[in-house]
């Protein structure tokens, strides 16, 4: 009998602490007086209205530690059930060792464990290897863990002409998230590609200040080039859903990344999808990088927005610039 893949379990922490955009703009201009940016500036621009922040002494590890430990419990499993953790975020602890060693001890996992990074796609990118893993035999059930704390590559001394590629810093959200990805006698995952722009590189980077000290440091995002990376992304992710005989209108629920409100609905109306087929969560989390598309599944489950055969569509969308289309039946 074929194996497959199917995603069994979903868990989110959310951080108690919520920091308002008034709170924001006040540290802002704390920091950079100089600007004397209108009020509300950041909710007009992005549609954010709060952000959820860790507590200072977290780590990455710890987020997705939480997130893990719930799922664990959730599914009545235990630590020996799982047969390979995976981290994926843009957020991490370290660079060496690899961070999903450091999310596996805090877990009580003695399993095999590895990092996935490909920006805000770690996540897709993580569910596309456990998913073939599964399928191939080599593993029956697959932790993927994220933890961000991306508040804290917020740039709060800003001058006029870095306020371009420095405000959307202020969008970041700290949040866990763990997903279980267990072999399945009939598809969960359906279908998927992969997609990417690399020369489009340049227009969201944070540099490793290690490795690349003479370039410029913390996160530089010009929101226009971004969104000009993925035109033609999409375009190839429409043909492919074409080609899978796929009406985007006909699915159950469709989870979007979501780096800001006016992203996600130019994204929307490129590809046709009806606003209730989106649960929003941007305005009142933040830019939750890779951990945006478990949010959404999370809270898809949580207000019973999901059913059993559900079909469901997950777009992600991060810098590089890279995509991906990953189809799901529930």
């Amino acid at each position: 009998m074929s194996t497959h893949s199917r995603i069994a379990h979903t868990t989110v922490h959310l951080p108690t602490r919520r920091q308002h955009v008034t709170e924001i703009e006040q540290l802002l201009h704390q920091h950079s007086p100089a600007l004397r940016l209108p009020a509300g500036l950041l909710q007009r621009t992005f549609g954010l209205h709060e952000r959820t922040v860790a507590d200072p002494g977290d780590l990455p590890s710890d987020l997705a530690a939480r997130a893990a430990a719930r799922l664990l419990h959730t599914a009545r499993l235990t630590p020996a059930d799982i047969d390979l953790l995976l981290f994926a975020a843009v957020s991490a602890d370290v660079r060496e060792p690899a961070n999903a060693h450091i999310v596996a001890a805090k877990t009580g996992l003695s399993c095999p464990a590895f990092d996935i990074g490909n920006a805000c796609n770690g996540v897709i990118n993580a569910l596309q290897v456990a998913d073939a893993l599964i399928r191939t035999g080599q593993h029956r059930r697959v932790l993927i863990t994220c933890g961000e704390t991306l508040t804290r590559l917020s740039r709060w001394n800003l001058t006029r002409d870095q306020l371009r590629t420095g405000l959307t810093s202020l969008t970041g959200a700290d949040l866990g998230a763990a997903l279980l990805v267990e072999a399945s006698p009939v598809p969960g995952i359906t279908g998927s590609v992969f997609l990417a722009n690399s020369a489009g590189w340049p227009a969201a980077t944070l540099y490793d200040p290690h490795h690349a000290p003479n370039h410029p440091q913390g996160l530089h995002i010009d929101s226009d080039a971004l969104l000009g990376s993925f035109i033609d992304l999409d375009d190839q992710g429409a043909q492919w859903l074409k080609e899978q005989h796929v009406n985007v209108r006909d699915l159950n629920l469709v989870c979007v990344h979501q780096p800001s409100v006016p992203f996600v609905d130019a994204f929307r109306t490129r590809m046709d999808i009806e606003p209730a087929q989106i649960i929003p969560t941007f305005p009142h989390t933040g830019n939750a990088a890779a951990a945006t598309l478990p949010l959404q599944l999370a809270q898809a489950v949580r207000h019973r927005r999901l059913a059993p055969g559900d079909t469901v569509a997950l777009f992600g969308l991060a810098s590089g610039a890279s995509a991906a289309v990953m189809l799901l039946r529930w």
